[in-house]
């Protein structure tokens, strides 16, 4: 199908046809608006080009219809032809292939119809067809004109559908939808004259006499003139209660009760504890009543949408937990539940957000015939059958915030509750949903659970320390104990050969005729039919660093060439032991990670699993170390050996594939430096921090910055090199100063100092007298700070680093400008710059850039400010250094307001606000939020901002370099 009613696209089979650039789309939308009629050459190249005429214009547009042709060969029925004088775009005219005409149709054929019922059957299907505003993606003067057009088709197609539904009494379900386009256009007569009806046929015919009051006020304010007869004629039927606008009445079986579905499963058998979780359920969803004369205290449904979310590992309970207080709390939900399972972490693919609305709407009551194919047209209608119902939606087993945000009801007085194995942070930021986590079972309600099974005699007497025991090997999982519980409610003299299966067995021992449920339905198979290279592959994959795996990593850690390696993960995952995520992940089940893992231990020498996690550390080790030399080629270069025989670390070619991988892989790092830890490979535990702390400084991760380093000190003793020692607590320093831990980061930035000293090192004496500087200017003791930077200077100078000695004379500046010598502080930083841009050290650059933007918005040259800034904001881009960038973006909105640019100013610090809310960084949040919240007092910014005090972030001139090697 050509598509014009949103984005211009053409579609084979539901696969987008690539169409070229916009002038291309621009072109296909003329000859698809006047489909089947011949389009003038000189028409097609004023409407596609306007005034911007190429050269050879008449040859472009014969190229273009060559490459349209070819994409159109995809679609049976359509073509373009040339004909005298022109092109025409034919279409098979029996067939639906261009949006536009089908909806025209549909409308025309809408006209026609006797029957209001089939009338709004086909507009509805015509105005399903709109996914957006019309030829989007299409620029230029025709595009405007004909786009303003076409929405004016579409709205009175919308006029015409509304007027059947309110004759049909439907204005209850209408109210919503003529709030919005009332509001959107508040002067239209005809709308406000549907907005009235339909209030009036929902019974509040005082919201309607309200709004005909409000209209004829904007009217008579704007347009000088009253309502007209029409409107006027309506309000006074309100008025005197006319009967002829109360709900019509149809013919019989046309209007459906009301539905209240009744969706939930049944509440899980033996449910026990979550006494915590449940109490927070109930605090989010209750409020007081809102009568004051009503003095019952029972719990009253929420006055908004309240969104809990249950996250947690796989069979933790997080479903029975949702079911319960569902339950037990079905008396505030008189219209009904709706229960969707998504499938997210389940066989097979997640459930589309489409196919579950038209579940839930034919729930509702909605014929299947009558909903929209697009997925927002049919998310719409959802909401506008939940809006004003007190509804409870269970979404289970999601698998991201994207499958769960088309079905969140409309309106004020639904209740939704997912679950997931994902946090679904999305809907916590944008939908305020309260996250309630859910983890493995206390002690107590582990027992309580088993006692359900074995009766309270029993447990007290022979079977307590069996019950403990059970406790104990399933780690306190529900639904491993619940399998147990099964089990022995049906026999419960197995007890003691469960404990004893488990004992040896692990968690393999567990069986059920549920593969869902059951751990030996999956293992007990499979692993009897796994070669040995699959078989020794998923012990490794057990015992291997991380959450998840790609192919580089397991092609180190098994040791084997990447064809061989990959086609043992492509049997593991035909035998449902691993999946294979986007992305190229590989992933194991929790469950079944602990019961390899264990094995690993059983069938694997200590010398093969030794030597696998050497491979696979030195694997990581050595790709991240080439990505920090990609990304800071100027640091001071630590060596490295050479990896272990076996290990092949992944090829980065540029700082961009760099950046790139150390996002994808920097949450396996830390687990990689921990096993390093336990296996005694202290020089990768101590280098792998080193290798991290460039990227941590450019992303803002700043706590993994603290936990790398604090790991990566407890193991200097056993290097020789003393340099180590020194490293760790200037790094420990710096990182414990970035989470404001002010004390413990001069404690250990002072034992660098002196570890530098009595090793009679002057270079890790100049760098620690640099971080000093930060740290200093950080407590505002600007003074301290330009000593320590001075320091770093001369030492920089005497070991001739003139790139180091840059750095040093910036910060120099830098605290020249905060003690209001901006002349001195100018003159050192633009030396700075100089070098910087000489040795081609694009970090550098920025951070002079920066503090000379400071300093001329101190002096007010608020446009050189702005100039600076954005050139050390595009530097620090292109540096993937969203920390810096984030401080750039907040001292860039200070000269912008101070020029009166509160736009541009508002842009950037927002843009600030996003990037620091997601580093964590929250005061610098809050105080950009205060600055956004105070844009308004354009005179008082410009006043306090040309003052010289410092607008803000953090201390621009040396963050990301303060003692960094």
């Amino acid at each position: 199908m050509l598509c014009l009613l949103g984005e211009v696209a053409v579609h084979v089979d539901g696969r987008p046809v690539e169409l070229g650039h916009a002038k291309q789309r621009c072109l296909l939308a003329v000859l698809a608006v006047e489909v089947d009629r011949v389009v003038p050459v000189d028409r097609l190249i004023e409407q596609v080009w306007g005034v911007d005429l190429p050269l050879r214009t008449r040859s472009t547009l014969h190229g273009y219809i060559s490459r349209l042709r070819r994409a159109l060969a995809q679609v049976e029925g359509v073509a373009i032809e040339r004909r005298s004088g022109g092109y025409t775009l034919t279409a098979d005219p029996t067939r639906p292939l261009v949006d536009l005409r089908r909806f025209r149709e549909l409308c025309a054929l809408a006209r026609e119809q006797t029957d209001d019922a089939q009338a709004a059957r086909l507009l509805t299907e015509a105005l399903g067809l709109w996914r957006g505003q019309a030829l989007t993606g299409v620029h230029g003067k025709w595009a405007e004109v004909e786009r303003e057009r076409l929405d004016r088709e579409r709205l009175a197609a919308q006029h015409e559908l509304t007027d059947i539904r309110l004759r049909r009494g439907e204005g209850s379900a209408l109210v919503v939808e003529l709030t919005t386009r009332a509001a959107e256009h508040p002067l239209d007569e005809r709308v406000a004259g549907q907005y009235l009806s339909a209030l009036h046929q929902a019974g509040r015919t005082a919201d309607a006499l309200e709004h005909y009051r409000e209209v004829r006020e904007r009217l008579v304010e704007e347009l000088g003139t009253d309502p007209g007869a029409a409107l006027r004629d309506l309000h006074r039927r309100i008025l005197a209660a006319d009967p002829a606008l109360a709900a019509a009445q149809v013919e019989a079986g046309a209007v459906r009760s009301p539905v209240v579905p009744l969706q939930l499963p049944a509440a899980p058998a033996r449910f026990t504890g979550r006494l915590t979780q449940l109490a927070d359920l109930d605090r989010v969803l209750t409020t007081a009543p809102d009568d004051p004369s009503v003095q019952d205290s029972s719990p009253r449904p929420s006055v908004t949408v309240a969104i809990s979310t249950l996250s947690g590992a796989g069979g933790v309970g997080k479903t029975w937990l949702a079911l319960t207080w569902a339950h037990r709390n079905l008396h505030r939900f008189p219209d009904g539940q709706l229960f969707a399972d998504l499938r997210g972490f389940s066989l097979g693919d997640p459930r589309q957000a489409a196919d579950v609305l038209a579940d839930f709407l034919a729930a509702l009551g909605v014929d299947r015939d009558h909903h929209p194919r697009d997925l927002d047209a049919r998310a719409a209608l959802y909401r506008t059958h939940t809006t004003g119902k007190h509804l409870l939606i269970l979404l289970d087993n999601a698998v991201d915030s994207n499958q769960v945000t088309p079905l969140l009801p409309g309106g004020t007085t639904c209740t939704v509750l997912v679950t997931s194995r994902h946090r679904l942070p999305a809907l916590l930021t944008r939908h305020g949903a309260h996250p309630v986590h859910v983890d493995v079972l206390t002690d107590s309600e582990a027992r309580a659970l088993l006692v359900t099974a074995l009766g309270d005699s029993r447990v007290k007497t022979e079977a307590e320390r069996a019950v403990s025991e059970l406790i104990a090997l399933c780690g306190r999982l529900p639904l491993a104990l619940s399998l147990i519980a099964t089990r022995i409610r049906s026999d419960p003299g197995l007890l003691e050969d469960v404990v004893t299966d488990l004992g040896e067995h692990g968690l393999g021992a567990l069986d059920s005729d549920d593969p869902d449920a059951s751990l030996p339905t999956v293992l007990s198979w499979s692993l009897r039919r796994l070669t040995e290279q699959q078989r020794v592959a998923l012990a490794l994959l057990g015992i291997a660093p991380g959450p998840d795996t790609d192919l580089p990593a397991v092609t180190s850690l098994i040791g084997l060439p990447r064809r061989d390696t990959h086609a043992v993960l492509r049997g593991l995952v035909d035998s449902s032991l691993i999946t294979h995520a986007p992305g190229g992940r590989y992933s194991m089940h929790d469950l079944i990670r602990d019961h390899v893992a264990t094995t690993a231990h059983h069938t694997l020498s200590e010398p093969v699993r030794q030597a696998a996690l050497e491979r696979v550390v030195d694997f990581y080790l050595h790709t991240a170390h080439t990505a920090d030399r990609l990304l800071n080629p100027h640091r001071a270069p630590v060596r490295l050996d050479p990896p272990a025989s076996g290990s092949r670390p992944h090829p980065l070619p540029n700082p961009s594939a760099a950046l790139s991988w150390l996002d994808t892989h920097h949450r396996h790092l830390p687990a990689v430096q921990h096993t390093a830890a336990t296996h005694g490979l202290h020089w990768a535990v101590w280098h792998l921090a080193w290798t991290l702390t460039t990227f941590h400084l450019r992303r803002g991760h700043r706590h993994d910055e603290l936990a790398v380093w604090q790991t990566a000190a407890e193991v200097t003793d056993h290097l020789p090199d003393p340099a180590t020692r020194i490293r760790a607590h200037r790094h420990l320093g710096r990182a414990h100063t970035a989470l404001g831990q002010h004390e413990e980061g001069l404690t250990n930035l002072h034992r660098a100092l002196e570890l530098a000293g009595h090793h009679d090192d002057p270079v890790q004496s100049a760098y620690t007298h640099q971080a000093l500087a930060w740290a200093w200017g950080l407590r505002e003791d600007h003074r301290r700070a330009s000593g320590h930077a001075q320091h770093a200077l001369d030492l920089y100078r005497r070991l001739d680093q003139p790139g180091r000695a840059a750095t040093a004379l910036n910060l120099m500046g830098w605290y020249a400008a905060q003690l209001g010598d901006h002349a001195t502080a100018r003159d050192r930083c633009q030396a700075a710059l100089d070098v910087h841009r000489q040795h081609h050290n694009a970090h550098g650059e920025a951070s002079a850039l920066t503090s000379l933007g400071y300093i001329d918005h101190c002096t007010g040259r608020h446009d050189q400010a702005v100039q600076h800034y954005r050139h050390a904001l595009t530097l620090r881009r292109s540096l993937g250094h969203t920390t810096g960038t984030a401080d750039t973006l907040d001292h860039l909105g200070h000269p912008y307001s101070a020029l009166g640019r509160h736009t541009r100013a508002r842009a950037v610090w927002q843009e600030a606000l996003g990037l620091y809310r997601q580093q964590g960084r929250d005061d610098d949040a809050a105080r950009v939020q205060r600055q956004l919240d105070d844009l308004g007092g354009a005179t008082t910014n410009r006043k306090k901002n040309s003052t010289g005090r410092r607008p803000g972030g953090s201390a621009a001139a040396g963050t990301g370099g303060a003692g960094l090697a």
